[in-house]
């Protein structure tokens, strides 16, 4: 999601020499069109309305609740906790004991948090300091895995992390009968930034943002797409492993979604945010099934196009505030909404994140986290059905101990059995409010994740 306040971003012209494909398509009603980043805004705090309009969090209310199993301990994003800061989710299934499989987390400036079914900690792994009392520090914002990687010695599970901080991905290999616990930094040294030209760059923050990881069944080769910080941008790069066991990667091509859109009443129409910045995208997922990447671009909703960003993107539902004008505020670093148009969504509150994938009973859904009113919706993920809305719920509060989820950052699913715990499968997602007993510390603000059966979320979305 945006940044809080207080965190201010910069302005850089995005300047590249490799493969990119600008999209560039006729600027009329139903259709879009990309351009360069001009001063055009992006990746603010989603806007909030009064009770009864139309867009209010109230519609929600309606949708059905489930109650999450287990929560992980908070973090604080302060000092005294490290500033870490729960973001994005993964679960790895351990296929010789599926009852110790293992959730990986993204922590932000905290790295990265390795937890058991039970929600407890396994593993903790700070992230990278800066160079330089003046340099960013590692922040580590999405990941994802890649199962069996081929690499010289083998076939590897790999955990892809996208460092915001340094501008770089970190390879994490996943191995639970590795000494010092299941994840070992395998990232190839050499490793050079994904958009940046220099650490000056890099200490601007238009950096490496969402991810998703792809292995492309014709080729056998592993990808991770990655999102940039502050732009439409997305970039495709190939994971190279070495012969001294770790893990570089290669860019092959980038991308720009649009930034612009043309209303169905001719107006031209931008979301409201910081001046200078684009609506990015953060939650992102591939289907294996068929290479097809959906892209949440938090302000606008969910794109489809093909994983090798070799396509024409085609917006699969869009977030209810599309289209909504808004006038940026400096000293709050929010934008006042202005008359609702009434060309969005019905689904989707912004910013739309936590994209992730499943199956059930033959059939494939796709799911997304609305932050804005605190909801999860489910597509088909039948292309040839125009993923079509399946459902949605809520994760509300189970007891006093253990609180829902609020202004979801990152959601994982897993559809298999893992044990005893989650015979049915596991849902995992992010909390923006931790504000159960475990978090309640004299008004840190804290964040966690949850853990749902995903049997209860079927149930409960009529899937």
């Amino acid at each position: 999601m945006g940044p809080t306040p207080g965190h201010r971003r910069a302005v850089r012209r995005f300047l590249t020499s490799h493969e990119h494909v600008p999209l560039r398509f006729p600027l009329t009603t139903g259709s879009i069109r990309a351009h360069a980043p001009l001063p055009s805004p992006g990746g603010h705090r989603p806007p909030r309305y009064g009770a009864d309009h139309p867009l209010s969090p109230a519609h929600a209310r309606t949708l059905p609740s489930v109650r999450p199993t287990a929560e992980t301990a908070a973090l604080y994003d302060d000092e005294a906790g490290g500033n870490a800061n729960a973001d994005d989710p993964a679960i790895w299934r351990n296929d010789a004991a599926p009852g110790r499989s293992l959730v990986v987390a993204t922590a932000k400036e905290g790295g990265l948090r390795v937890y058991g079914l039970d929600a407890s900690l396994v593993q903790s792994i700070a992230a990278p300091s800066p160079a330089t009392e003046d340099d960013a520090p590692g922040r580590f914002n999405n990941v994802d895995l890649v199962n069996g990687l081929r690499t010289p010695s083998g076939r590897a599970d790999v955990a892809v992390v996208s460092d915001r901080g340094n501008d770089r991905l970190r390879i994490y290999r996943v191995d639970p009968s590795q000494p010092g616990g299941p994840l070992k930094d395998v990232t190839d040294p050499a490793a050079a930034p994904v958009f940046s030209s220099g650490q000056a760059e890099i200490n601007e923050q238009r950096t490496a943002y969402g991810l998703a990881t792809w292995q492309d069944r014709s080729s056998g080769r592993s990808y991770a797409l990655v999102s940039r910080r502050n732009t439409t941008d997305l970039a495709l790069l190939e994971l190279r492993p070495t012969a001294a066991g770790t893990v570089g990667y290669r860019k092959v091509r980038t991308l720009s979604l649009p930034s612009a859109f043309r209303l169905p009443d001719g107006t031209s129409w931008t979301p409201c945010g910081e001046p200078g910045e684009l609506p990015q995208v953060e939650g992102m997922v591939v289907d294996p099934e068929n290479g097809t990447l959906y892209a949440g671009q938090e302000d606008v909703g969910i794109w489809r196009l093909p994983a090798g960003l070799d396509g024409r993107p085609a917006l699969v539902d869009k977030v209810r505030e599309y289209g909504v004008t808004g006038t940026y505020d400096p000293e709050t670093e929010e934008c006042a909404p202005g008359r609702d148009p009434g060309f969005g969504g019905k689904r989707l509150a912004a910013d739309v994140e936590g994209l992730t994938l499943f199956r059930k009973g033959g059939r494939g859904y796709l799911m997304a986290s609305g932050q804005g009113d605190d909801s999860f919706a489910v597509y088909g993920r039948e292309v040839s059905g125009g993923n079509a809305y399946a459902g949605g719920f809520r994760v509300t509060a189970a007891s006093a101990d253990l609180d829902g989820s609020e202004e979801c950052d990152g959601a994982a699913v897993l559809a298999e059995p893992l044990g005893s715990r989650y015979p049915h499968g596991l849902l995992v997602v992010q909390d923006g409010h931790e504000t159960s007993a475990s978090g309640g510390e004299g008004g840190r603000e804290a964040t966690g994740f949850k853990f749902v059966d995903l049997r209860a979320v079927t149930k409960a979305a009529g899937l």
